[in-house]
């Protein structure tokens, strides 16, 4: 057992791992691709209807929906928003 971890906190050990961003971003990203699949399942909309409200290409969405790729774009992320009827609210909240 790693003895110099115990007591510390999962985003300090991340941080001393030098992954605390990495993982941040991916944790980020699962939640708003699992938001907006649950959405599209409770409107029942198709992946390619979306994409056409998107006004955008299904290989374009499906990168939206891969909750491993982290690159997605705030009008990317804006549009399929406003394509369900939501709007997008981020923030900065101070570090722990």
């Amino acid at each position: 057992m790693n003895e110099k971890h115990i007591g510390s906190s999962l985003d300090d050990f991340l941080a001393e791992e030098a992954i605390l961003e990495e993982t941040t971003a991916v944790a980020v990203k699962r939640v708003i691709a699992w938001q907006i699949a649950q959405e599209m399942k409770a409107q029942k909309l198709t992946k390619t209807a979306l994409a056409e409200k998107m006004h955008t290409s299904r290989a374009a969405l499906n990168r939206l929906l891969d909750d491993s790729d982290t690159s997605l774009t705030l009008t990317t992320l804006a549009s399929a928003a406003a394509a369900l009827g939501k709007r997008v609210r981020i923030e900065l909240e101070p570090s722990a």
